[in-house]
């Protein structure tokens, strides 16, 4: 019996380069709960920074479930959501399998470009606010596993 495979996730006819911004999704393998070790995240939050820095885009929100990650990016001119993302989950999984002895990530990722009517300030309240709605904490700001490179997310003003 042959496999049926899978559809992308990917948008057909948009090549995800430019000045676009991204709400981002990557699960752990197997749905394993690696982001309730602060160790894990000391070690992939730098990354993401560098990383980040280096592809052209602009880390607006971040949020460490504790089996996936949500990430806000907002692109520059020469930024690839594609190459980020391979490098990124390349990196990452690097050195957790070498600490770990396991896979990282699953294989692939979810995203949504944001339309231009969406509000980076809106999705990324949508991601910051996640910890409260799986009931891990009452305030986002109490959630210590979440953040953005752009703006102060424990501002009382973020809170929805």
């Amino acid at each position: 019996m042959l496999k049926q495979r899978k559809s992308s996730p990917r948008l057909r006819n948009f090549d995800y380069s430019g000045p676009y911004a991204y709400f981002v999704t990557c699960s752990t393998y197997q749905k394993r709960p690696y982001f309730k070790d602060k160790a894990v995240i000391d070690t992939v939050l730098p990354l993401l920074k560098r990383l980040g820095t280096q592809n052209s885009f602009t880390i607006y929100a971040y949020c460490f479930m504790p089996d996936h990650l949500h990430l806000l990016l907002l692109g520059g001119d020469k930024s690839s959501l594609r190459t980020f993302m391979k490098t990124f989950k390349q990196e990452t999984s690097f050195k957790f399998r070498r600490t770990c002895g396991s896979p990282l990530w699953h294989r692939s990722y979810y995203d949504h470009v944001l339309r231009k009517e969406e509000a980076l300030e809106e999705a990324a309240l949508y991601i910051l606010n996640n910890p409260v709605r799986t009931g891990l904490v009452d305030d986002h700001r109490s959630y210590a596993f979440s953040g953005s490179f752009v703006f102060d997310t424990k501002e009382p003003s973020r809170q929805t």
